[in-house]
């Protein structure tokens, strides 16, 4: 299912700046029981990230009249709203009077092994590296070749995620994931103030730390230091949170993360609105 600023259709202009120049941005959530999974906060990082590129952000009720045509015919589904400058001529100046769009689409929730969420997943390092760019650093902006290419390396059905890192050889993210290591007690997710996408599920796992009087920083982290860690924690909207087991060479058979982090980290596989 799909609309564009409201209504059916299966098709933008070829003349949208987010298809010719990827002039846009869009967020990943999930629908269950026709309702969306932290709608505030993924409404406001969707805003901000359109402000961040000077896109005027739709209005929330006219976003909320659209999540409402979905959820009656798909009250379960993983949700994509993407939000482009709009129609533009040649060239990549702005237009002067830009009129933004806003297409949502609904597709089936993805199936995962169960088993992933409680005894953990295989991943490896991309060869891709992430190039820096502060301007963009955050953002969920559409141009995510980068991902597209990490994601290329392999076709092995039982590595669930790649690990990327920057140009100075710190892991920055999972092609769609934020990472979260736990050292000393602690949890510790990459710096992505150069680089990378700061999603709406690792801001709710940073203010949920420190509500639960957890220390939780936010810091660069080598391949050695993630390698060291006691635990490895993959984090979107539509997984929850899945603990690493393999890492390439290195396997984590036992998860020893404090149970008071266990226990708001197993939170996030459930419905929170």
């Amino acid at each position: 299912m799909i609309l564009v600023d409201g209504l059916p259709a299966n098709a933008v202009l070829a003349d949208d700046r987010g298809f010719t120049y990827g002039d846009g941005v869009f967020r990943t959530l999930a629908m269950r029981g026709g309702r969306v999974q932290w709608w505030s906060q993924q409404y406001a990082k969707l805003a901000a990230d359109c402000s961040a590129l000077q896109i005027t952000p739709p209005a929330e009720a006219d976003l909320r009249r659209d999540l409402q045509t979905v959820a009656a015919q798909l009250p379960d589904c993983a949700l994509r709203i993407t939000v482009t400058r709009g129609s533009g001529g040649r060239g990549y100046a702005v237009p002067e009077n830009p009129q933004p769009r806003r297409v949502v689409s609904a597709n089936p929730l993805p199936e995962y092994p169960a088993h992933w969420s409680k005894q953990g997943v295989s991943v490896r390092m991309c060869e891709l590296r992430l190039p820096t760019q502060p301007r963009l650093a955050g953002i969920k902006h559409l141009n995510r070749l980068e991902n597209v290419l990490a994601r290329a390396e392999w076709n092995d059905p039982a590595i669930a995620e790649g690990l990327l890192l920057d140009d100075a050889g710190n892991v920055i993210e999972g092609t769609r994931c934020n990472v979260f290591i736990v050292e000393g007690g602690a949890l510790v997710t990459p710096d992505l103030s150069r680089c990378g996408v700061a999603g709406v599920t690792r801001d709710l796992v940073i203010t949920a730390a420190g509500r639960n009087g957890l220390r939780c920083h936010i810091e660069p982290i080598s391949r050695q230091r993630l390698e060291a860690a006691t635990e490895i924690l993959l984090v979107n909207s539509l997984i929850g949170v899945w603990p690493v087991a393999v890492l390439e060479h290195r396997r984590w058979s036992n998860f020893k993360a404090a149970p008071l982090v266990r226990k708001w980290l197993d939170a996030l596989d459930h419905p929170l609105y």
